[in-house]
């Protein structure tokens, strides 16, 4: 399944370090981000994803995160 997240993370290096926390918590997750998008997608392609997780760990670095209907 994949999970689509609208994100305020505006640089490279943010975006790489987001990626890095979420494949500790889903190591098995394909986790990429789309910072040319205006919405700043987050992309998470993986066997099992649990939104509120995500969210909460991506807002605990202080970032928002919302799930794009």
């Amino acid at each position: 399944m994949i999970e689509v997240f609208k994100t305020n993370v505006q640089e490279v290096g943010q975006s790489v370090m987001i990626v890095e926390k979420l494949l500790e918590h889903f190591p098995n997750s394909s986790i990429n981000f789309d910072l040319e998008d205006c919405d700043k997608i987050l992309r998470i392609h993986s066997s099992h994803i649990c939104n509120n997780s995500i969210i909460e760990l991506v807002n605990s670095y202080g970032f928002h995160c919302e799930v794009l209907p």
